[in-house]
């Protein structure tokens, strides 16, 4: 772990630790070294058991769907700022870092909340899922931890 804080992408994203895992990859919180900010950047997880054919079209489908988040615009959805890869193939996408805490953190936290904020947070989720599709994106997942709030919201 430690080999992996201290990496560094492309001479530019200093990786400073890990916000999450999931099926698709890892986030880090991480430094622009060449903007001096603070970022996210997901780490893609490539299946292993892919052939050559099957790792190309994985690849491309990375690339379009990035493409098509990067169109989004909407203040309840992370800004794709980029789509790198290193030397090793590696796929990572460069994204806003939105401070704020997750809604499975929030649920087990708090528990159930009360049907009026549920609701409200629904409709907050519907509104930027309405936006994604216009757009004509697919979304991978729409779990608790794939949404999250600024400050303490929305509890």
């Amino acid at each position: 772990m430690a080999d992996q804080l201290e990496r560094v992408l492309l001479d530019r994203y200093r990786l400073l630790g890990p916000l999450g895992r999931g099926g698709m990859g890892t986030v880090w919180r991480a430094y622009d070294e060449r903007l001096g900010r603070e970022v996210a950047v997901k780490e893609l997880r490539l299946p292993e058991d892919l052939d050559a054919e099957q790792r190309q079209a994985w690849t491309a489908r990375v690339d379009r769907e990035a493409r098509a988040a990067a169109r989004l615009r909407h203040p309840g959805i992370v800004t794709v700022h980029d789509l790198v890869t290193t030397a090793d193939e590696q796929p990572w996408i460069i994204m806003e870092l939105v401070p704020g805490r997750s809604l499975a953190d929030l649920l087990a936290e708090h528990g159930p909340l009360p049907p009026g904020r549920a609701a409200a947070l629904g409709l907050e989720v519907l509104d930027a899922l309405r936006a994604a599709h216009r757009v004509a994106s697919s979304i991978a997942t729409s779990s608790p931890p794939t949404f999250s709030w600024k400050g303490n919201a929305p509890c």
